[in-house]
């Protein structure tokens, strides 16, 4: 059987000078440039994966986590961890950092480009009292704008152009809360997720389908309007983060232990099969052309490209 993605090579990265090696990743589509967080080293690194080079780092962004990136606006975000603020720049060399404030360690970003609207998912603090929550940031204000409490710590985020709502993973207890970005002051309602540990999610516009990988080692499916549950799948462990691809109609979920990512076909949600990476390797970049998927691998500091077959 043929595998769903072949491996084409690979591009060195800067050694890790700490602990926490890399974290989410996004590619900027008019260079094909491709920014992930390097939590070990409190940069995003930026490299071409076509000539297989590394770029350039930006520093000083510490225990980053999350990286976005909006063609639209022509801007790329982080959640920096370790000191409760967004970063935003503009794609290219030498850029120029502004941050943000935000709630208690930022993870997931999600971004409105109509309303300027980013939404940072902030993971919390089991000892600090209602630190789990979303910080909703006007950008031409540059401050945030509302501070929604949620039930738990958050995991992922997606922004639904078409319906202007956001959607995030809330790990426990397992569900995707909704804010509407016409009233993003509030969660607008609440889709309950049928496995622990709501973790890795994407979006399928064309079908009204999301995808949410949980810790529970279950894959679910679920219909974005109405919250039914659609399908509920295997997968080789604990998952973190999901990319869907609507050209081929393909899923692919990052799995750090025992470092794999699971594809499947959503047409049918079955399993098209697994592809070996890293032990450790839990997350992945994805080129909007649709033809390649990219890994990164913190023991070795590298990104490791694939072609989909």
């Amino acid at each position: 059987m043929t595998q769903p993605l072949s491996p084409i090579g690979y591009v060195e990265l800067p050694a890790h000078t700490g602990s926490g090696g890399f974290d989410h990743a996004a590619v900027h589509a008019g260079t094909g440039h491709v920014y992930v967080a390097h939590t070990a080293n409190d940069a995003i690194d930026v490299f071409d994966p076509v000539a297989r080079k590394h770029l350039l780092s930006v520093p000083g962004l510490t225990a980053v986590a999350g990286a976005l990136v909006s063609d639209e606006s022509q801007l790329v975000f982080t959640s920096n961890r370790g000191e409760n603020t967004i970063g935003v720049f503009a794609p290219g060399p030498n850029p120029k950092v502004t941050k943000i404030a935000v709630g208690v360690r930022p993870n997931g970003l999600a971004y409105d480009a109509r309303r300027r609207l980013v939404l940072a998912a902030n993971v919390g603090d089991p000892a600090v009292p209602k630190s789990y929550t979303l910080s909703m940031v006007d950008l031409d204000a540059g401050k945030m704008r509302a501070s929604i409490e949620v039930p738990g710590r958050t995991r992922w985020t997606v922004f639904d152009a078409d319906a202007q709502v956001f959607y995030v993973n809330i790990s426990s207890p397992s569900q995707i809360v909704v804010v509407d970005a016409r009233q993003p002051d509030r969660i607008a309602r609440t889709l309950p997720v049928p496995a622990d540990g709501a973790h890795g999610l994407d979006f399928d516009p064309a079908t009204r389908r999301l995808f949410c990988a949980c810790d529970a080692g279950v894959l679910v499916t679920l219909d974005a309007g109405t919250g039914k549950v659609l399908h509920q799948g295997k997968l080789s462990g604990v998952p973190d983060v999901v990319w869907f691809n609507p050209k081929r109609r393909q899923l692919y979920v990052a799995v750090g232990d025992p470092g794999v990512i699971d594809v499947f076909d959503t047409t049918t949600m079955a399993s098209i099969g697994t592809v070996a990476t890293e032990k450790g390797a839990h997350t992945t970049a994805f080129p909007p052309s649709g033809e390649q998927l990219i890994a990164f691998l913190p023991a070795s500091h590298r990104a490791a490209l694939y072609r989909v077959t």
